[in-house]
């Protein structure tokens, strides 16, 4: 049984932040977790952590920045109790052994968002990027403008990017980070965006994901509904979807925030007369009734989304057009999201991370506007809790169908999203070659997945592999050494 005695509370955490100068991460290797340590550090606090296994690139990163590592089984009771806070891992489980030792140390105890959120972000301009979609590239686009700009802004971007690490505190007031909806820990089960103590809001997209924790969009638009009557600032959001719309219609206008600008092909603000090519894209904005023409290295209606969110929001904050101009022209992009791995046979190899229905939508979009007249074939690993259940049969059904030829990478994985069945992996191959007349096959290993890829591709094609995994093994496979 949970004994949520010693857990403090984000008022609490706030009021008393200077009392916390040891600070342990239990499950250090998290995503979330690391990232998270380090810029405790940088704030200046005595940060260790531990974990059960250390795997690169989270352990090498970790290693680099001077943080004490230990093993779990290390951390003992006795050990724990020399710190002033710990941070629990949200890996965690709430039945678990570890939890209950935890709980009973006499330590206060909470998750990396609340800790984050109250001990270092409290009196910066925090950014939150928030949404279905777009979150990790949208929060890397900011702050590369806030850079190109002449500001230090901090991050904490939720992806791999190369050459940099994944979070920095800088020394500006602005501080985008990603505002994940997944909840925080198995003693705080509400969003992590929740606890960042955000002063602004991009919202990129808005419908129903992450079905191992939400019953329905509607729960979703909760997460949002605690956050945005506090917001003091800007309030930017693509109202294309329903739920952003909805939100905007309860909210807009009632609330502290300084401002609210709607976004998105139907919006005034545009991006309107959008054009992508290999090499980039153009788009307008209509800014202070003027229309400006941006140029961009962004790929892609949804890259020119992501980046015009940005620029209304820093027009919004005084950044004159013509730095903007200057500012969004070269952007560098997060590993795994439209990402050239090389060649295949003569085929161009893209690694994508793209795990939802309109995700998918855009990603096969942006590579035809990208490679025009070359042939897709889509390789679609389902992996996320939502992916491999049965909520979004068809409609993967009709986004992946935009691909000339589609190869169903099913994990032999159940589903864990709530009262959900299974994706039928078989059954949305089928209905793509019937429905569509796309060659279409689903394999669960990574052997036939190698002879479909071996099938089917052509030199001139573009193989786009969409996964958050390895799909099957295959990036971890020889088919890497095969690349050109």
């Amino acid at each position: 049984m949970k004994d949520l005695t010693h857990l403090i509370s984000q008022e609490d955490l706030i009021r008393r932040r200077a009392e916390f100068k040891k600070v342990f991460f239990y499950r250090i290797c998290g995503a979330g977790m690391g990232p998270a340590a380090v810029l405790m550090k940088q704030f200046g606090l005595q940060v260790e952590g531990a974990d059960s296994a250390f795997y690169p690139p989270m352990s090498t990163y970790l290693e680099t920045t001077g943080i004490p590592l230990h093993k779990l089984e290390d951390a003992t009771p006795e050990f724990l109790k020399k710190y002033d806070l710990i941070v629990v891992g949200n890996s965690l489980s709430g039945k678990s052994e570890q939890a209950r030792m935890i709980e009973k140390l006499g330590v206060p105890f909470t998750s990396f968002p609340a800790a984050l959120g109250a001990l270092v972000l409290k009196e910066r301009q925090v950014i939150g990027i928030c949404g279905t979609h777009g979150k990790t590239t949208t929060t890397f686009f900011m702050t590369q403008l806030l850079e190109n700009l002449g500001e230090d802004p901090g991050y904490l971007v939720g992806g791999t990017i190369e050459g940099r690490d994944p979070a920095r505190l800088g020394t500006g007031k602005y501080f985008p980070i990603e505002g994940d909806e997944y909840d925080s820990g198995y003693f705080h089960k509400i969003s992590k965006f929740r606890l960042y103590e955000l002063k602004h809001m991009i919202l990129t997209s808005l419908e129903f994901d992450h079905a191992d924790i939400f019953e329905s969009v509607e729960k979703i638009e909760d997460e949002f509904r605690d956050v945005l009557p506090k917001l003091p600032g800007q309030v930017v959001m693509d109202l294309e979807y329903p739920s952003a719309k909805k939100l905007w219609n309860e909210y807009r206008g009632k609330t502290p925030a300084k401002g609210w600008i709607d976004y998105g092909p139907g919006a005034a603000a545009g991006p309107h007369a959008v054009e992508t090519f290999e090499q980039g894209s153009r788009f307008r904005l209509s800014l202070n009734g003027t229309q400006e023409t941006f140029e961009t290295s962004a790929v892609g209606m949804h890259n020119v989304l992501n980046l015009s969110g940005c620029l209304l929001f820093l027009h919004s904050e005084g950044f004159a057009v013509d730095q903007l101009k200057v500012a969004a022209k070269q952007m560098g992009m997060v590993k795994r999201r439209q990402e050239v791995r090389g060649s295949y046979k003569g085929a161009t190899v893209i690694d994508d991370f793209a795990h939802h229905p309109r995700a998918i939508t855009v990603t096969i979009d942006a590579i035809k506007a990208r490679f025009p007249g070359r042939r897709v074939v889509t390789v679609f690993e389902p992996v996320s809790a939502t992916a491999r259940s049965s909520v979004f049969q068809d409609e993967f059904r009709d986004s992946l169908a935009a691909s000339e030829v589609v190869i169903i990478a099913k994990p032999d994985l159940a589903t864990t999203a709530l009262g959900g069945s299974d994706l039928d992996g078989q059954r949305l191959a089928r209905e793509i070659t019937q429905r569509h007349g796309k060659a279409s096959a689903c394999v669960s290993t990574l052997a036939p997945l190698r002879e479909q890829i071996d099938q089917h591709v052509k030199s001139g094609d573009v193989l786009l592999i969409l996964s958050n995994r390895t799909c099957l093994g295959l990036w971890e496979s020889d088919f890497v050494d095969a690349l050109h």
